[in-house]
């Protein structure tokens, strides 16, 4: 391929594509399985490519598919510039690449750069090393505490629960801030800083758009490594890493994190097209995760805390304020973030069922119609709820071993069709079990459907690319019954029912569309519906 064969043909003047896209998340090992292994692969990904151009997103963004051994689904990497062979060959990303391309849409992938794999060249070349040699240096190794050195060296705990430090056969002791297969890289040697930079130009050179920086915070540590001072052994937290907002860690959230994306910045800007990175960052306080955005850093970070709002006019109003603020300073996009690979799916968060669902589409609509850029994950457009009783011994989350928490719930392989498991997913079932329950939610069920999910999706995102006003643009609050959030977008109103009785939304014009059928002019409880003035004459 050309080098940004696709962005070097696109109108620089959409160079800011990113600043309102929509960008819909494609965990590659469950969307779509080609070779009957019960794997999603890049080739199955290329299949249903139009899938994706017809649901009306501009991007997307694919989980690590670079050779691994899969301990953690892809985020432990032991060739960064290389396919997995499980989910094909890099021959099938770019072919995959070039479709997407002339579908017109862009494609962004993960770069992990916190971490390897323990099965990574340079780990296992510095295992093979002794303690102070420069194959030990491109990672976090030190000396135990106590007399014998039998103590980890400080009291940090993995975000995967226990301990960060390993101890290896010689004494010495390796950070993880995840699982123990995989190892911190450290950031403070050149020679890493000048393997990413390499990275980055690798995926750059065939085409990429754009890059998810995965614990964008995480790279570099404090200085001396100090104690945080409470773990859970103290008593005093059941888990450190759940201490970050409001605390500053000294594993997370560096300022010497932000040289090392203005150098990243500066690759970025010298390919053509509007080549992006948004960062997974987490940081103490709003003003701190700002700090990753801006002309000389990354182009956005994800918002969690509209993820973690909770079903009230208070709490989404609270959050959206908050984030648009931050993103004025800093003049970038605020992201909006429902569901991901990590979290429980939004559906099952709001409750479940039909209540949950109902709650999920106005969510999603109240998202569309917020200024800056959306995140989709794979299979929200279908109204997927967390699928909770996957046996134990099928679960493959490494934190699930170690705190009982999983995240397999959120990453069940996708349903496309027909009524039973795996549901057109592929010819060899799925490398985690369907439930029955889903036989109404494939693609199949849901196409052309009036009213179905699938469909409310795809008129929203239709208006979203219609209407002048939605994407970018300001927001202005409108005054609301209590229990309901509005806000006008230009022409179009918004209107939220969060509340226990039904609302007369005449005031704010004609309905365009909505997530429940109106009772009259009464948009019913747990519905949202976009509105526009009647035109007389």
């Amino acid at each position: 391929m050309e080098q940004g064969q696709f962005a070097a043909n696109a109108d620089e003047a959409d160079a800011g594509w990113w600043r309102d896209a929509v960008i819909y998340q494609v965990y590659v090992r469950s969307f779509a399985d080609s070779n009957g292994d019960g794997i999603g692969d890049l080739a199955g990904l290329r299949d249903r490519l139009p899938y994706l151009r017809d649901l009306g997103v501009d991007a997307i963004w694919l989980t690590p598919f670079y050779r691994s051994p899969m301990i953690d689904g892809g985020y432990d990497v032991t060739d960064y510039r290389t396919v997995d062979p499980m989910f094909g060959d890099l021959d099938d990303f770019d072919a995959m690449m070039t479709d997407a391309h002339a579908l017109g849409l862009r494609v962004i992938v993960d770069v992990v750069p916190n971490h390897t794999s323990s099965a990574h060249v340079w780990f296992q070349a510095a295992l093979a090393a002794p303690p102070g040699s420069p194959e030990r240096e491109r990672y976090m190794f030190r000396d135990g505490r106590g007399p014998d050195g039998a103590e980890p060296p400080n009291d940090w705990e993995s975000i995967f629960g226990g301990d960060a430090w390993t101890r290896v056969p010689d004494g010495q002791w390796y950070l993880h801030i995840f699982d123990p297969e995989q190892p911190d890289l450290n950031w403070d040697l050149p020679e890493v800083r000048a393997e990413f930079e390499d990275i980055l130009r690798f995926w750059l050179d065939r085409g990429v758009d754009g890059f998810r920086v995965d614990v964008a915070h995480g790279n570099v540590k404090a200085p001396g490594l100090p104690d945080v001072g409470y773990s859970s052994k103290t008593g005093r937290n059941q888990r450190q890493s759940r201490l970050l907002e409001g605390t500053a860690l000294p594993y997370f959230d560096q300022d010497g994190v932000h040289e090392i994306y203005r150098s990243w910045r500066q690759i970025l800007d010298s390919y053509p097209g509007g080549r992006m990175a948004v960062a997974e960052a987490w940081a103490s306080t709003p003003e701190r995760l700002a700090r990753y955005v801006g002309p000389d850093e990354l182009h956005q970070v994800f918002n969690f805390d509209f993820l973690h709002a909770t079903w009230t006019v208070d709490s989404f109003r609270k959050v959206i304020d908050t984030a648009l603020a931050e993103a004025t300073l800093v003049g970038a996009p605020t992201t909006w973030v429902l569901s991901n690979h990590d979290k429980r799916r939004h559906v099952t968060r709001y409750g479940g069922g039909e209540a949950g669902l109902r709650r999920g589409r106005a969510a999603a609509l109240m998202m569309l119609a917020l200024p800056g850029v959306a995140y989709l994950y794979q299979g929200e457009e279908l109204g997927l709820e967390e699928v909770l009783d996957i046996p134990d011994e099928l679960r493959q989350d490494p934190a699930f071993r170690r705190t009982g928490e999983s995240r397999d719930g959120c990453r069940v392989p996708l349903p496309w069709s027909g009524a039973a498991a795996p549901y057109g997913f592929g010819t060899g079932g799925g490398w985690l079990p369907a439930p029955a329950t889903w036989a109404g939610c494939t693609v199949a069920a849901q196409d052309g459907v009036a009213g179905s999910t699938l469909e409310l999706y795809r008129a929203a995102l239709r208006l979203r690319r219609s209407e002048a006003t939605l994407g970018g643009g300001e927001l202005t609050w409108l005054q609301a019954e209590p229990g309901v959030l509005a806000f006008r977008r230009g022409e179009l109103s918004c209107v939220v029912n969060l509340g226990s009785e039904p609302v007369d939304v005449s005031r704010y014009g004609a309905p365009i569309l909505t997530t429940e059928a109106l009772d009259g002019d009464f948009l019913p409880v747990d519905a949202a519906a976009w509105l526009k003035p009647v035109r007389l004459g």
